[in-house]
């Protein structure tokens, strides 16, 4: 049997796959890898199904050793990649040895790497789900030096023969999100409206799994009072009362009192996921 033994896990290290849906009723987000898009091509490049459990890498700093030998692949962020101190091509699949290191440096682009491993890791579930819940706190804890991940059985399909010239980096400049109304559009001023689209916002410092913060002008309300706690989605922008908007992510809580100004689409939420504080966001119309 494969295992993937953590040397050094960086900045945060979090086991997640494609969620569990479905549970809300009971106040449980779906959760799962920010970066969807990245999981599965992470996934479909070792021959694994989309949904495999796999590594959501923070920044990178990450070091582990393959005990048994197993194919590879790093998505999502942009940044240097050895095995044995050789260069590895991003966005493409590699096959490790028994004893095999891999590094994971510092992201030069995006932040959020996704590594999978052939078989995927095989770490328990939790409400059908091995992602880690960042706000809930269930599923896998995060990854720790010494940690020693199992990797699963060999999966049906075989490693596909891809050009690597497929991958594309994350932006380094503006990203541009689109957006549909949301269901309290109409508690903002039209200038507050139409500043959400006509500022080049920049993302915070306070921005994690749970919730990315936008930095920019405050959004006006034209209706006073308190909302009645409602359900949020992800993507959802909730502004608070200081009037600066919070994109809510995969590790949201299910309800929330805010005021839903608009919804990023779903298309939109992978580039939310590889933003870094900083960096200037735009909106459009979806």
């Amino acid at each position: 049997m494969t295992r993937l033994v953590v040397e050094q896990p960086g900045t945060l290290a979090l086991v997640e796959d494609l969620g569990r849906p479905g549970f809300a009723r009971l106040g449980v987000a779906a959760s799962g890898a920010l970066d969807r898009g990245a999981l599965a091509l992470a996934n479909r490049l070792v021959g694994n199904p989309d949904g495999a459990a796999a590594l959501e890498l923070l920044v990178g700093g990450f070091r582990a050793r393959f005990e048994g030998e197993a194919w590879f692949a790093v998505t999502g962020a942009w940044g240097g990649i050895s095995l044995d101190g050789r260069p590895i091509a991003p966005y493409s699949a590699a096959r490790a040895r028994d004893g095999s290191v891999l590094e994971v440096r510092v992201a030069e682009r995006g932040i959020r790497y996704l590594l999978a491993v052939r078989g995927g890791l095989d770490v328990p579930a939790v409400l059908g789900s091995r992602s880690r819940d960042t706000l809930a706190g269930i599923g896998p804890e995060p990854v720790r030096s010494g940690d020693v991940l199992e990797v699963g059985p060999e999966p049906a399909a075989s490693v596909p023969v891809v050009d690597v010239d497929v991958a594309f980096p994350p932006p380094a400049g503006a990203v541009t999100l689109s957006l549909r109304p949301g269901p309290r559009v109409d508690w903002f001023t039209d200038a507050a409206r139409r500043a959400l689209f006509e500022t080049e916002w920049r993302l915070s410092e306070q921005a994690d799994r749970i919730g990315a913060r936008l930095v920019g002008p405050a959004l006006e309300r034209h209706r006073d009072g308190e909302l009645e706690s409602e359900a949020t989605v992800p993507g959802s922008i909730q502004v608070a009362g200081g009037g600066q908007p919070t994109i809510l992510l995969a590790d949201r809580p299910v309800t929330g009192g805010y005021p839903v100004i608009a919804i990023v689409a779903p298309g939109s939420l992978d580039a939310v996921a590889q933003l870094r504080p900083g960096q200037a966001v735009r909106f459009r119309h979806a």
